[in-house]
């Protein structure tokens, strides 16, 4: 073995094929968007170089910063509730359902399988209005209120999609963070009970610390997918009302797919790459920074 893998003649035969895959389908149209970012048109119409008139007009485009703003404030609220009440199912697995958790466990992670349009669905028979008014304006109805046409406001439209993101994904990183929670020594938590850390004390002195590597991993996973949030707020209202819900990847579909402006569409993909570079940047930054003081 030491043989094989000592001989870099063979180490490059094995790896060129996964690596001839990953510039074929990774690299060459992260390149290529690149590049089309800087041109405007499309096959049809044929493409002008235009230099950076692109970024300029997506920083004078009120509908690509609405987008933006929709995009950043949903990443950042489904990021805390995602984080927040995945660790705190995780502490109830481990510190006090243990081994009873494996059925709670498999129940909350269930609806991350589900598809998601089949959840928007879901969630929007659950608010609905009318002739097949749904189980929640029916408890607003019982408890003396006039039923609530979610779906008619931006703010109502975001509060059930972030009620259905926590609702699907919470289990994942739940699932995620207990992995990282099995990882800090019985005898670490039994040294920290036995100097008087118990409840609140025990979490924010011993086990907040020694778990925060993962917790630093699960924000920035979580930051990163909710930021390119898409499917989930098309399939709840179409970006609705009007596009007061629609996240950047929505308006940057619609730019180059339905419009058909390519150059544009790309110049708002490489935005919303570099918008992920940065949070990521700056959890990792700050993280640093906490660990030095």
């Amino acid at each position: 073995m030491n043989r094989v893998f000592g001989d870099r003649k063979t180490i490059l035969i094995l790896l060129l094929p996964t690596l001839a895959i990953y510039v074929l389908f990774k690299v060459v149209p992260v390149a290529w968007s690149l590049g089309l970012s800087f041109f405007e048109g499309n096959t049809l119409r044929g493409f002008e170089f235009v230099g950076f008139d692109n970024f300029t007009t997506f920083f004078s485009d009120g509908a690509a910063l609405q987008s933006l703003r929709v995009s950043v404030m949903f990443a950042i609220l489904a990021t805390i509730g995602q984080v927040t009440f995945g660790y705190l199912l995780a502490l109830l697995y481990v510190f006090v359902l243990r081994k009873g958790s494996a059925f709670l466990r498999t129940a909350v992670f269930f609806p991350m399988v589900l598809p998601t349009v089949a959840v928007a669905l879901l969630f929007r028979s659950f608010v609905s209005v009318g002739d097949t008014q749904g189980p929640v304006n029916e408890i607003i109805n019982a408890a003396g209120g006039e039923s609530v046409e979610f779906m008619a406001s931006t703010s109502g439209t975001m509060a059930v999609a972030l009620a259905m993101t926590l609702w699907s994904s919470m289990g994942f990183y739940a699932v995620l963070l207990y992995t990282g929670l099995l990882d800090i020594p019985d005898e670490v938590i039994e040294s920290g009970r036995l100097d008087g850390a118990s409840g609140l004390r025990l979490v924010r002195h011993i086990i907040i610390p020694l778990s925060l590597p993962i917790l630093l991993s699960s924000i920035i996973f979580s930051l990163n997918a909710t930021l390119k949030v898409f499917d989930s707020l098309l399939a709840l209202n179409n970006g609705g009302p009007g596009t007061s819900t629609a996240p950047l990847t929505l308006y940057m579909y619609r730019t180059a797919f339905e419009y058909a402006e390519y150059g544009y569409g790309s110049t708002i993909a490489l935005v919303l790459t570099l918008l992920c570079l940065v949070f990521t940047l700056t959890v990792f930054r700050s993280s640093r920074q906490r660990v030095e003081d």
